[in-house]
């Protein structure tokens, strides 16, 4: 008899459930939230396991390749499409949410969730590091600014690179107030420091990668923005087409259908919120900052006429998803006109 197994994942202890095929429970246990346990409960000759459900979540893609090492059947599934199954039941605990996705693997009814490879991961990890060191250099900074704001000290419009010096300028005389700021100012020269090591990484990565290198080849598309579109995608063949990237990075709108009525809203903002920003900025830097012309800058320029400038860039975020998912998959670079675009400039 097939067995089907749900896994609730907390930081200490999973609650495991298997149902059989027919839906009745055979086994209920909490297991310390590490690989190697529950592989000796699932690895029992006892159970002929089909498909073992785990959310994905902080320790997902961890025991998703522990489990997936041993040979055993695990599929990650997508967090809101459990939500809403889970939802029907009355009492929300880890035993009954793991009984809801061992029944959800029993029925087929869930949607899997892609789990990146370890380099894909340890590039994501390397860009949400310097962004987190970049955020709190920056948060620094304004709250030094709001502290001296106190004593009447405005700083003004200034760059990182002066901005210690123009401090040091205004606490000139008032050693009282400098013996505060000096160790944010300290504080925020390690951050810097820190941030350029970890950008320093970014580009030498990005150096010695072929399809970050020519992804770079469209205006507006840095290092950063690269590294971040190939960390994210991983596997280029996991999407159908190239359009499907889009919808995949919540920057399609959404539909809402009943009846007579049909409306739609705004972008679904569904996905990878970091990658999603990037491609924002990376529009934003070819309608604002590039001066070169090209044919995708004149699509967005003529929409940006139509619709206005915001809904330009979102656009214009959502094609440059789909053209470097193409160029990735054809091995392509950027063409700046349609004549030698070829077909590329029907995606």
């Amino acid at each position: 008899m097939n067995h089907y197994v749900g896994l609730d994942v907390s930081v200490k202890e999973t609650s495991l459930c298997i149902v059989d095929e027919t839906g009745k429970i055979c086994r209920e246990v909490k297991v310390v939230s590490h690989p190697d346990d529950l592989i000796e409960i699932l690895k029992d000759s006892a159970w002929h396991l089909v498909r073992i459900g785990l959310e994905a979540g902080p320790l997902s893609q961890w025991l998703f390749e522990g489990l997936a090492s041993a040979g055993l059947p695990v599929v990650c599934i997508e967090t809101r499409h459990t939500k809403a199954f889970l939802k029907a039941t009355v009492n929300k605990t880890d035993r009954n949410d793991a009984r809801g996705i061992a029944h959800m693997m029993r029925v087929n009814l869930f949607r899997p969730v892609h789990v990146k490879t370890i380099s894909s991961q340890q590039r994501r990890a390397l860009l949400t590091a310097r962004k987190l060191v970049s955020n709190k250099a920056r948060d620094i900074e304004n709250d030094i600014r709001g502290l001296l704001r106190n004593f009447g000290l405005k700083v003004g419009i200034i760059g990182s690179a002066g901005f210690a010096a123009r401090i040091r300028e205004l606490l000139e005389g008032m050693a009282d107030l400098k013996a505060v700021i000096e160790p944010l100012l300290a504080a925020r020269e390690q951050l810097r420091e820190t941030f350029t090591t970890l950008h320093r990484r970014v580009l030498s990565i990005v150096r010695n990668d072929m399809t970050c290198r020519r992804l770079m080849t469209i205006p507006g598309v840095g290092p950063v923005v690269a590294l971040g579109f190939v960390s994210t995608i991983d596997i280029p063949g996991r999407f159908k087409n190239s359009k499907a990237v889009g919808p995949a990075l919540g920057l399609t709108p959404v539909l809402n259908q009943s009846g007579e009525s049909s409306r739609v809203g705004r972008v679904s903002l569904c996905g990878d919120q970091m990658m999603r920003t990037l491609l924002y900025e990376a529009a934003q830097v070819m309608l604002t900052v590039v001066r070169k012309w090209s044919w995708l800058k004149a699509w967005a320029m003529n929409i940006a006429k139509r619709r206005g400038h915001q809904k330009a860039i979102v656009a214009l975020a959502r094609r440059l998803a789909v053209i470097m998912h193409r160029m990735w998959s054809d091995g392509t670079v950027f063409h700046w006109s349609k004549e030698k675009e070829g077909g590329q400039v029907k995606v």
